[in-house]
């Protein structure tokens, strides 16, 4: 994969990811586990059943988003906004502990909306209108682009690198940044790239692309690491070697690829037979993770006990 960040202003750790990365790539995976409440419920689980902590921790940004309307919001909205707060107190606490993290943001539409607008059949708001200067939509959308930045600036003066994977599934028009088609979806992607490298000098971010789509790619000079979310059938482990396949023929470009989300945790077995190199896989919480609906404990004990998965106990013991 490539080592050079497309953030040429980058902080000596976002090279210094990008090189662990690489050396990674095809000799093992990062676990990882997406997290949504102050608890960590997923990661107790994950614990008690494999002793061990995934070396990915990802934290849901959704609660930060400015224009949150509770007052025309179901229980279920409300709950998860304030299940949702405060996250990033505990992405530096992770960070803190040699973890590596990665953000993902459902972001409530910039202006109007009700309940979960980040859901484009709860808002009006056009994401096409949002990269025409001086409209009400571009506005708020730089608005909430100034407000997030700030909330990351503690980041970057720390110098914790972090998986920024922004946009994501905009494949799909179920979420307000796809709403409006692949173009549009990525020129959301290289306007906020361009406004946080330029503008606020966030160079600490590793830019990762989610959407498999060739005719939707954002560009090599706007991603670090290319990227697809899926939910496979329960239980069916993999190397998920034709995701894989499909994903890798977005660009020609050696971009390091991974499962920024996915209902199924892969076989470790089958990517090493496979030689299917995932850099790192992020299992999505609630029911995935805290349940055996989806992935058996018997499954996540394999995968953690496999000496192909870098979990967090193997990162800090190679930093010692």
């Amino acid at each position: 994969m490539i080592k050079i960040p497309v953030n040429k202003n980058a902080q000596k750790e976002v090279y210094e990811m990008l090189e662990y990365l690489s050396s990674i790539e095809g000799k093992g995976i990062l676990t990882g586990q997406h997290t949504q409440t102050r608890a960590q419920e997923e990661l107790q689980v994950i614990f008690k059943e494999t002793g061990k902590y995934p070396a990915i921790c990802g934290f849901e940004l959704l609660s930060y988003s400015p224009n949150i309307n509770l007052n025309d919001a179901t229980e279920e909205c409300k709950i998860e906004v304030l299940e949702n707060q405060n996250t990033l107190e505990l992405a530096f606490d992770w960070a803190n502990k040699g973890g590596i993290i990665t953000f993902t943001w459902h972001w409530f539409s910039p202006v109007g909306g009700h309940d979960k607008s980040f859901y484009s059949k709860n808002t009006e708001f056009d994401a096409e209108k949002a990269l025409q200067k001086g409209t009400a939509e571009n506005i708020a959308f730089i608005h909430d682009l100034d407000y997030m930045a700030s909330l990351l600036q503690p980041f970057c003066q720390k110098h914790i690198p972090i998986l920024w994977r922004p946009f994501h599934e905009s494949e799909g028009d179920w979420f307000w940044w796809g709403a409006k088609g692949l173009s549009v979806a990525k020129e959301l992607f290289r306007f906020m790239f361009k406004y946080y490298t330029e503008h606020h000098h966030l160079d600490n971010l590793i830019w990762v692309w989610s959407n498999p789509l060739p005719e939707g790619y954002v560009g090599d000079e706007f991603c670090d690491i290319i990227s697809l979310d899926q939910y496979p059938e329960p239980h069916a482990h993999s190397s998920f070697k034709e995701k894989y396949e499909k994903l890798r023929k977005i660009t020609s470009a050696e971009k390091g690829t991974a499962i920024a989300e996915t209902g199924i945790i892969p076989d470790a077995d089958s990517l090493k037979s496979d030689k299917i190199p995932w850099l790192w896989y992020m299992t999505w919480s609630k029911v995935f993770a805290l349940t055996q609906e989806f992935n058996s404990f018997d499954a996540l004990r394999k995968l953690y006990n496999s000496n192909y998965a870098i979990t967090l106990e193997k990162i800090k013991k190679e930093k010692n």
